[in-house]
């Protein structure tokens, strides 16, 4: 068997059984879709999901390719060294971060779709231009010196001009769904969102070791550049922004923008509409503790394990060789759970979840903080990212349309998605100050690594207090919004 297929095959059984849950799951009460509906929207969110998973992957194979540029010595150091690293990802992420301002509004404007399809194509390319400077430097071009010498700023610009255009994957994806899922049953949208990051995650590290292994470093950006082509050209033909464009009625999803049939509103007013949410700009700042700790774990474990690996041995653990495979198991039965139980216990709401995992990874960041250096500090990882991306899959994926409303999920998405991503640049800037220096040998010592976990706690304890504010927050509906569903199953009209 393959490799690549044998590390596969618990993740495809997992996303079998998972499928087999949700299909038996009993029906949502008065949400009552056609079959015919529910397989449109089948081929609706998975071209999407696919096309999110493949930028998830051209995201984060900046991590595996440190692993092999630090294998590579220049001018007597690693050509790519922790602090390298920290100084690239904190460009993008902040990048990211800040790119809501403007991709936010503009999706609301252009539609779901077209800003998938424009985030898609950018990191395409950008993708493209990362694995060309990495071919010049690996292949002994007469460049190589000229980009060896100035990588960190080459590859910063670079990879934050792909974080700008990444940056429309997560506002685009939400905003194309949130007219086809009704608010009752988003809980089960959250699960997909998770199970779409959790894939992208296993693209990322697994896939890119595998390619990099099997062909070479270039290829850890040329492959995600190849699969983001073939997807956006499925994601262009199949895609629809509504049901009503996919031949379906369109339907009142009761969110907050339910019974709302006045004219768009400029971009500054819903702007100014979603900062004066006291629930979205919660839900923003749980999101910021989530950026900081869902990347301080996924950015970081595999790192410690390799560079303390003469006194942990932690390389040769089931956890280090099936990174990817693990966490891409744990988002998915984070999201699947999270998911169902928001909709199924809660009555959809989503801050009971979210409060219930922040106090797991609390409890998690706090042990990891005293038995870090033990054999199973890759299991406790593994449990933590597993309630963050459930954690992100109900606010970001989730709430943000629930409480933005499908009229303006654009800038709600993009707000909270730019606070994810602005605790994911604070965690870079911070790890790159007080994470041990490789380059000098320190990171090989491990009681040098005791502020990784420290500095999870205080981030984690403030998610938690943030997330027990939301217990109790659901969208308002009108008393004279008309039934989600009418008695053909395919639904009433509703105002756009």
């Amino acid at each position: 068997m393959p490799i690549w297929l044998e590390k596969f095959l618990p993740i495809l059984l997992l996303l079998t059984v998972v499928a087999i849950v949700l299909a038996r799951l009993p029906k949502v009460e008065g949400v009552n879709h056609s079959d015919a509906f529910r397989r449109r929207r089948v081929m609706n969110w998975l071209p999407l999901g696919f096309i999110y998973a493949f930028l998830y992957m051209g995201r984060y194979n900046l991590k595996v390719s440190q692993h092999g540029f630090g294998d590579i010595l220049h001018n007597g150091a690693p050509l790519m060294t922790n602090a390298d690293f920290a100084a690239i990802f904190a460009a993008g992420t902040i990048t990211y971060g800040c790119s809501f301002i403007f991709n936010g509004p503009l999706t609301d404007r252009i539609g779901g779709r077209k800003a998938i399809l424009i985030g898609g194509a950018g990191s395409m390319v950008m993708n493209l231009a990362l694995g060309l400077v990495t071919l010049a430097i690996t292949s002994g071009s007469s460049l190589r010196d000229t980009f060896a010498d100035n990588l960190t700023p080459l590859f910063s610009v670079i990879y934050a001009v792909n974080m700008y255009f990444q940056s429309f994957g997560a506002v685009a994806i939400v905003k194309c769904n949130a007219p086809w899922f009704h608010v009752r049953e988003r809980g089960v949208f959250g699960a997909i969102f998770g199970i779409l990051i959790s894939l992208g995650i296993y693209f990322a590290f697994d896939w890119s070791f595998m390619i990099m292994k099997a062909l070479s470093l270039p290829w850890v950006f040329l492959a995600p550049s190849i699969l983001l082509a073939i997807t956006w050209v499925i994601v262009f033909v199949k895609v629809k922004d509504t049901p009503g464009e996919a031949g379906h009625d369109d339907f009142d999803t009761a969110d907050a923008s339910s019974g709302d049939d006045g004219p768009q509103l400029d971009a500054i007013a819903v702007f100014k509409k979603m900062v004066s949410n006291p629930v979205i700009m919660t839900i923003a700042c749980v999101e910021f503790c989530s950026g900081f700790l869902r990347q301080a774990i996924m950015q970081w474990f595999r790192t410690f394990a390799k560079q303390t690996d003469a006194v942990l041995h932690l390389k040769d653990s089931f956890v280090y060789d099936n990174w990817g495979m693990l966490l891409c198991a744990a988002g998915i039965m984070g999201g699947v759970v999270a998911g169902i139980i928001s909709d199924r216990v809660f009555q959809s709401r989503r801050g009971p979840v979210a409060a219930i995992l922040y106090a797991l990874m609390l409890l998690g960041a706090i042990a990891m903080a005293f038995t870090y250096q033990m054999g199973f500090v890759g299991w406790t990882v593994v449990l933590m990212s597993m309630c963050v991306i459930g954690v992100h899959g109900m606010l970001s994926g989730t709430a943000s349309m629930d409480f933005g409303g499908k009229k303006n999920v654009g800038v709600a998405v993009g707000i909270i998605d730019g606070f994810v991503y602005a605790g994911t640049g604070f965690m870079a800037v911070l790890y790159g100050i007080i994470l041990p220096d490789d380059a000098s040998g320190a990171a090989a010592i491990p009681d040098n690594w005791q502020i990784w976990p420290i500095s999870m706690i205080p981030v984690a304890a403030i998610g938690l207090v943030l997330a027990k504010r939301l217990w109790d927050a659901k969208p308002g509906q009108k008393p004279s919004t008309p039934a989600p569903q009418d008695s053909t199953g395919r639904g009433s009209r509703a105002p756009a």
